[in-house]
């Protein structure tokens, strides 16, 4: 026999009790009889019942399967509801099928039905609540009970409810989705303690990826795996790790009572690897690693244990002019590399592949020595000067080194890329820097003027600089220092700018282009001149007076 619910009174009229004895009563209503099949039409199913003064109609979808076949012939005998609706009699076959179902499911269900909680379709509402599919059976879930919201669209969805009461007599089963909430927040409240407690290890499914984290379902509740908590490495992609459907045990950290939501950790399940590498390596140590990912700034290296270390490109090699690591390396290569920083706070571990490779200052060393002329590329300028790569190591070119001429700089007359010629002046070794000069290929001004003077020459220049050490004059196209000590004092006083100074050349230094003069030493340079002269003018006398007497003899 078969509940018909679509007579219940509204919630506001009636409790719960009236609302069961309501369906108690309208149980009356159907009834379970064999009826035999007449006639079978397109669109209905006419039957026959004992003693009744009129055949039948069904709809003819009553009587066909889930794929569309006809389950009985005309002449067949089948088992029909009947109920009966403002004097009209209606029969049903699927709803016979129903009422046995439900005697069944009742059975099934035992005395221990109280507060079992089970998932159920609504199907359509009534005047007193909502008529619910319960695996094949209808269930009752009144208004009261059934916390939806005004308006909200609830047929054809599924809902957990709790069983509250079942009646034998009418093979009627209630239930309330407000008893399921409170039931489902005394289980999860017990629930959530008992993860909280112990290893706090439990066993969920996967239900969705996100881009922050992975959603699993514990038991019925709700948890996130954010993706900071997935590896050891660090921030990760969770699709590289999850699958939905799978399984995975995790460990439970804590649990938001306005979420109602467990927050969970992959990697809480293996000791943090980080306190083993703070005792295990230090900066220095040579590690064998895998290259695990390559950006254009760098590659990540898998050490094992979820330990990832960074290589930045420019620890790749000594070659500066490297574009891309991909160059040197390919994803899964293993190699060897050097740790140069270890900062577990951070969790950052960065590591060098040019420090175990030759330094290729010490090659240079080897092949190269001060006074090598060879020609190298610009790469850098500065106001102090250029760096040139000269093969795979970088020399500096001051500015003083590469023109004799002190007030020109290298940014203003040379440019990136440009090919010169350099000479190596000095190789310091042990602060890895090489010296270049320019100018030294190129004869020196002091060198030039060399050949054309001679030291205790006289010479009168113009005075173009004055200086507390000296005064600077100009002489054939030379900047000549007579210092202060080589000029009577009360004649620097007097001197000024444009005023021509007569002095001796007594210095020359064609290497740092370099002239000196002294204006003191004037009289004592003059007054040997007049004396080496007079001494020439003196043999030539005799010379002559020899002759003389040679030619008497």
């Amino acid at each position: 026999m078969r509940v018909n619910l679509d007579n219940m009174v509204d919630e506001n009229e009636e409790d719960f009790a009236q609302l069961l004895d309501a369906s108690e009563k309208a149980i009356t209503k159907g009834a379970l009889q064999i009826a035999k099949i007449v006639k079978i039409t397109d669109e209905n199913v006419i039957v026959a019942l004992p003693n009744a003064k009129a055949e039948n109609y069904m709809p003819l979808e009553e009587i066909k399967d889930s794929q569309g076949n006809l389950l009985f012939q005309e002449g067949d005998e089948i088992e029909v509801s009947i109920s009966r609706n403002l004097g009209k009699t209606n029969v049903s076959y699927k709803k016979a099928l129903r009422s046995k179902n439900i005697v069944e499911r009742i059975k099934e269900l035992g005395e221990d039905y109280k507060d079992k909680v089970i998932e159920a379709k609504v199907l359509y509402k009534n005047k007193g609540g909502y008529i619910m599919d319960y695996d094949g059976v209808d269930v009752f879930l009144p208004h009261r009970d059934s916390a939806f919201k005004e308006k909200a669209k609830v047929e054809g969805k599924l809902y957990k409810v709790a069983i509250t009461n079942i009646d034998k007599n009418t093979n009627s089963i209630i239930v309330s989705r407000k008893r399921y909430f409170d039931i489902d927040k005394n289980l999860r409240q017990t629930f959530v303690e008992s993860l909280l407690q112990g290893d706090r290890v439990c066993e969920g499914v996967v239900k969705k990826i996100v881009s922050f984290g992975v959603f699993i379902d514990v038991s019925g509740i709700e948890g996130l795996i954010h993706y900071t908590e997935i590896s050891h490495k660090g921030a990760v992609n969770p699709e590289k790790f999850f699958a939905v459907g799978e399984s995975v045990k995790i460990k439970v950290l804590n649990y938001d009572e306005e979420k109602r939501r467990l927050a969970l950790s992959l990697k809480a399940m293996n000791d943090d690897p980080w306190k083993e590498i703070e005792k295990e390596l230090e900066v220095g140590y040579t590690i064998k690693v895998v290259v695990s990912n390559i950006e254009e700034y760098g590659a990540f290296v898998d050490l094992g244990n979820d330990i990832e270390g960074f290589l930045h490109i420019s620890e790749i090699s000594w070659d500066k002019n490297i574009k891309h690591p991909n160059e040197y390396l390919t994803l899964r290569q293993e190699i060897d590399v050097e740790i140069i920083e270890i900062d577990t706070t951070n969790r950052r571990l960065r590591v060098s592949l040019k420090n175990l490779l030759r330094r290729p200052f010490a090659i240079f060393r080897e092949t190269h020595k001060e006074g090598d002329v060879l020609k190298g590329r610009i790469t850098t300028l500065t106001d102090f000067g250029a760096f040139i790569n000269i093969g795979a190591v970088d020399g500096l070119l001051h500015n003083e080194d590469a023109f004799w001429d002190r007030g020109r700089k290298c940014k203003d007359v040379l440019q990136v890329g440009d090919e010169i010629e350099v000479k190596i002046t000095r190789i310091d070794s042990k602060n890895e820097r090489i010296s270049l000069s320019k100018k030294m290929l190129d004869a020196s001004p002091a060198k030039v003027f060399a050949g054309s003077h001679r030291i205790n020459e006289i010479i009168e220049g113009e005075v173009i600089s004055i200086k507390d050490f000296g005064v600077f004059i100009s002489f054939d196209g030379i900047e000549i220092l007579v210092r202060s000590d080589d000029i009577a004092p009360e004649q620097k006083q007097t001197l000024k700018i444009g005023d021509m100074l007569k002095c001796v050349l007594c210095a020359i230094d064609e290497k740092a282009n370099k002239v000196r003069a002294s204006a003191r030493h004037l009289e004592r340079q003059i007054a040997r001149d007049e004396l080496r002269a007079f001494e020439v003018s003196q043999e030539s006398d005799r010379m002559t007076l020899g002759d003389k007497i040679k030619h008497k003899i």
